[in-house]
């Protein structure tokens, strides 16, 4: 599968303006600030396909990525506290709108900060998943931040916190240095092999 083919297609601001989903969508999930935008990069090899904000919560629409098989879908990024009431309404309406369409959605990648535990916006986001019967996984980034120790902590941590949800890869990873990426891929790989071989 070609990671590196990929173009930056549309920006849907209102549930009226998703695109037909006409293939297969993975969708990225977090936390303003979380490093969603470094993940995209990072998969598909570029440096500024989806903008690395330096003002977090300023992702207001749900942008979608071309690649030749399948879809990435990046939500706008929740829990930034700074914005507006009417805004956060707006995104959660948009998100709900999103997540109600009978798409094709093989894989929803949930983005969490490995450095800390998961907010309450992270823990709504995470039961919205699990509820709604999506293929999930959780991806925890900003993983070159700690050292050995601290990082073997906070996996046991992760892995304790999704122990009574089964089958969710936990997958640590670093835009920095690049761990996690290919098991990614792979995942993504394998989600729409499964999803497509189920459409049959």
């Amino acid at each position: 599968m070609n990671f590196n083919e990929v173009a930056f297609e549309f920006a849907a601001g209102r549930v009226d303006q998703l695109p037909e989903s006409d293939m297969p969508e993975i969708v990225f999930s977090g936390h303003s600030n979380v490093g969603k935008s470094s993940l995209i990069n990072k998969l598909v090899q570029r440096k500024a396909l989806a903008r690395v904000s330096a003002q977090p919560g300023k992702t207001a629409t749900i942008n979608f990525y071309k690649l030749r098989e399948f879809r990435m879908v990046d939500l706008p990024g929740y829990g930034y506290a700074k914005v507006s009431k009417a805004e956060k309404d707006r995104w959660a309406k948009l998100v709900e709108g999103y997540f109600a369409q009978d798409r094709q959605r093989p894989l929803v990648i949930q983005i969490l900060d490995l450095r800390h535990p998961p907010t309450d916006d992270d823990l709504h986001m995470i039961d919205f998943l699990y509820r709604g019967g999506f293929n999930f996984a959780a991806v925890l980034t900003k993983s070159d931040k700690l050292k050995k120790t601290a990082f073997e902590k906070q996996i046991e941590y992760y892995k304790d916190i999704f122990s009574t949800i089964e089958h969710v890869p936990l997958i640590p990873f670093s835009a920095q240095t690049g761990l996690g990426n290919d098991e990614i891929r792979k995942l993504i790989e394998a989600s729409i092999a499964n999803f497509k071989n189920t459409e049959v």
